[in-house]
Parts: structure tokens; C-alpha cells; sequence
């Protein structure tokens, strides 16, 4: 019996566009006013997207060594499995499906059908339109990893050109600016006033997750231990220039105050430029850029099931390939149906609440398996599976910028665990309950194995 494999298909520009497409989705339209809600002045409100930045970078630097050294499907998956144990590998796999991954696409899913519907001259219910425009995106990607690439490079190359839309006519077409560098505080720094841009972080953080997805799919890049950590880099460099330039141009056209009172700063700021015409253009903007993390979503997470089923800690059939498109059909349709049943419940803005305190413990565990990695280089020439013990791509700045990385991660967490403590627990017993089935599965793997 022939057994399909992956195939390496995605190039340097698409695995770009990964990168970018994981990051951008709805947050730059709107997350603006949630941090100036938090700081008050222009220079707080762009050093905080600036900040978060810098650390994207930072992070984007980490994966690219990790992507170096292990160039496999499932990315941070393996980093994990092989840092620690399969069991921390599994525990993130278990939480990406039940909640981080799908419970975003959810949440996205119905964004992207309340805007596309503000396009059409119908009523019609966003839920039920979202889930119709993540089953096209699904078939897509069924039917084969270059067409659900290069399906979402063109959704990415629409989302650049509707950001850089937006700051155009901003700048263009509202000639009266407010002030961007003054005042740079509000009032005297204190220990007040660094908590509140710390929580100002928080969303900013948020916005810019998600360049980490694109590790799931090197095992069907064409070269990715040459092109995942240049595009790692070159993408989170790249969208950390929209994300200040976009901000930007919110506090010149709205200043500080108007901004932290509208939840449409994106919408705002076309209608002041262009009118309704403007109001309209962006909502199409929004919905070209939540369909085009959909359509990234539904590319690389489920890469990573099907390396949990590979590894025989999952369901076996999540492991199989389509012998016509070489990809992982049943990982694909199981993201997407659970991502259809949690949109259609209404439940996704609850599981969001999940979402921060579990994405950002493996943030933080993933960016410190660096320094194991790098402790058993001292030991060991050669490693096994065809890894090697030298990484070529080197983190700048390590320790420095990684142990910062780390503890912002867990930072993030530890504000989330004093902000909304209910939600995290509730996270963590989702994390806990992974347990158990990742020693069931673990369990009929080693009598498949040794009958």
C-alpha cells in the first residue's frame, strides 16, 4: 500500500505571507482604542505598538533559530516536544485545537461575515455567512498546500495594500494633525503610570501573535532552513511597520481622546477622510484581512494535529494524507468543523477569554527551549532524526533578548491570572485535561508498537 506523504511546495515569498498573514487579521482595525484607553498620550499610545514590535522581532528571531535547527512539520509542536517531553508538545496541540486556534478562527469567522455583509444590499445571519466562507477556505486547502498558499499571498498582498490604504488617505485627505510627540507624558512617570502601559501591552501583544504558525508547515517548505527564518524576520519586520504607521495615523487624526472612544478607529478615520465611501472601503479592507487569517489559520495549525497523530498521541486518522493533494485532509476538516460548531454556539468570545493566558505560558516555555537546545550542544555532536547539533541561524542579542522574551511572556500571564482569574482557571483546566488523554493515546502507541 502506497502511503501519501506532505510535499515541499511553499517558497521564500510565500512563507512570507505566511508570516504576515498569521499577525494580521482584525486586531490593527480596531485594537487601537483599547490601548488608548489605557495611555493617554500619542507618544505612550505609538511607543506601546512600538514596543510590541521590538518584541515581535524578538520572538521572530527566536523562532528562526528554532525553525533552523528543526525544520519539521508542526513546528512549535516539535520545539516543545523535543525541549521537554512529547507531553508538553501534546498539551500545546490540545489547547491550540480546543481553544487558541480555533476559538480565534471562531471569533474572526463571524467578524469577517459582519463586515462582508455591511458590502451587500441583504440581510442575512453573520454567523451562517462566516461558516459558508470558512468552508471555501477549507476546500481550498484541501486541495493542495500550493493553491492554499498562494490563495492566501494574494489575500496578504490585499490586506498590505488596504493598510497602506488607510494610512494614505489619512494623511492625505485630513490635513489638520494632531500632535504626535507632545505631551510624552500625561503626568509624572510612576509606578501607576508603568502599569498602565503595561496593561496598554496587552492587546498590542496580542495584535501581533501569531507569526509563530508559520514553523507548523516546514515540512512543506521547499528549502526551510533557509527561508523560514528570513521570512520569520523579514514578515514580522514588515508588519511591525504597518502597525505604527497605522497608529499613526490614528492619533494625527483622531488624537488620544477620540481615539479611546470609538471602537472603529479604522472606520473613523476613512469616514473622516473619504466619507461614507471611505466607511465603506474599509469595511471591505476588514473583511478581505479576517478572511485572510482564516485562510492562514486553515493552512498551518493543522499541521500540527496531524504531527500530534504521526507521533501515534492523536487520533491515527488525523495522520492521513490525500494521495491526490498530499495534505492532511482530515487535520484540515477537523480545525474547521470544531471552528464551526464554536462559531455557530455563539461561545467564541467566551473562549477568547481563554485564549491570552495559554497562548502566551507556551510563548514562553517554546522561546526558553532555546537555551536547552543550546546546553545540549555542549554535550552532544550530532542528534538524532537528522537534526543537527549546530544551529547556523543565531538569536541576536541572546540571552539578553530571549530571557526578555520569556519573562514578558510569562508576565502577560501572570496579569492574566490577577485580571480575570476565573477565565484563566478555567484555561488551565482545559490544559490539565489534555493530561489524561495524552497518556491514553501514549498508552495504545506503545502497545501498537510492542503487541
Amino acid at each position: 500500500m502506497i502511503t501519501a506523504k506532505l510535499v515541499r511546495r511553499i517558497g521564500f515569498f510565500d512563507a512570507t505571507m505566511v508570516v504576515m498573514g498569521g499577525i494580521v487579521g482584525a486586531g490593527i482595525f480596531i485594537n487601537g482604542y483599547v490601548v488608548a484607553q489605557q495611555v493617554h498620550t500619542p507618544a505612550l499610545i505609538i511607543g506601546a505598538w512600538l514596543v510590541g514590535g521590538v518584541l515581535a522581532l524578538w520572538g521572530g528571531f527566536i523562532w528562526a533559530e528554532l525553525a533552523d535547527r528543526m525544520p519539521d512539520v508542526g513546528g512549535q509542536y516539535a520545539y516543545l516536544r523535543e525541549a521537554y517531553h512529547p507531553a508538553v508538545g501534546f498539551l500545546y496541540g490540545w489547547v491550540l485545537l480546543l481553544v487558541i486556534q480555533t476559538g480565534g478562527m471562531a471569533a474572526v469567522t463571524v467578524t469577517f461575515a459582519r463586515y462582508f455583509l455591511e458590502l451587500l444590499p441583504v440581510k442575512a445571519s453573520d454567523k451562517a455567512v462566516g461558516v459558508i466562507g470558512l468552508t471555501v477556505l477549507t476546500v481550498i486547502n484541501c486541495l493542495g498546500v500550493k493553491l492554499g498558499a498562494r490563495v492566501q499571498s494574494i489575500l496578504m498582498v490585499l490586506k498590505i495594500v488596504a493598510i497602506c490604504g488607510l494610512v494614505l488617505a489619512g494623511f492625505i485627505f485630513i490635513p489638520t494633525a494632531q500632535p504626535l510627540l507632545h505631551p510624552m507624558f500625561e503626568k509624572a512617570p510612576s509606578v501607576s503610570l508603568l502599569a498602565a502601559f503595561g496593561a496598554a501591552l496587552v492587546p498590542v501583544l496580542f495584535s501581533y501573535g501569531g507569526w509563530q504558525t508559520a514553523s507548523f508547515v516546514a515540512g512543506e517548505m521547499t528549502n526551510p532552513r533557509r527561508d523560514l527564518p528570513r521570512a520569520l524576520v523579514i514578515g514580522v519586520a514588515g508588519v511591525t511597520t504597518l502597525y505604527i504607521s497605522v497608529n499613526v495615523i490614528y492619533v494625527r487624526a483622531l488624537g488620544p481622546v477620540a481615539l479611546s472612544k470609538t471602537s472603529v478607529p479604522a472606520s473613523a478615520v476613512m469616514r473622516l477622510a473619504l466619507g461614507e465611501r471611505g466607511a465603506v472601503l474599509i469595511a471591505l479592507g476588514i473583511a478581505i484581512s479576517t478572511l485572510g487569517f482564516l485562510s492562514q489559520s486553515i493552512l498551518t495549525a493543522p499541521r500540527v494535529y496531524f504531527a500530534m497523530a504521526e507521533d501515534g498521541v492523536f487520533f491515527r486518522s488525523v495522520a492521513a494524507v490525500s494521495q491526490r493533494t498530499h495534505v492532511p485532509v482530515v487535520a484540515i476538516l477537523l480545525q474547521s468543523l470544531w471552528t464551526a460548531v464554536i462559531a455557530l454556539s455563539g461561545r467564541y468570545e467566551q473562549i477568547l477569554n481563554y485564549v491570552v493566558s495559554m497562548d502566551f505560558l507556551f510563548f514562553g516555555l517554546t522561546a526558553a527551549s532555546v537555551f536547552v537546545f543550546r546546553r545540549r550542544e555542549l554535550g552532544a555532536a550530532v542528534e538524532s532524526a537528522g537534526r543537527t547539533a549546530e544551529s547556523g541561524f543565531r538569536i541576536p542579542g541572546h540571552p539578553f533578548t530571549t530571557a526578555v522574551f520569556v519573562l514578558v511572556s510569562w508576565l502577560v500571564v501572570a496579569n492574566t491570572i490577577y485580571r480575570y482569574p476565573g477565565n484563566t482557571f478555567v484555561g488551565v483546566i482545559i490544559l490539565l485535561l489534555g493530561l489524561p488523554a495524552y497518556f491514553l493515546w501514549n498508552r495504545q502507541r506503545r502497545v501498537r508498537t510492542n503487541p
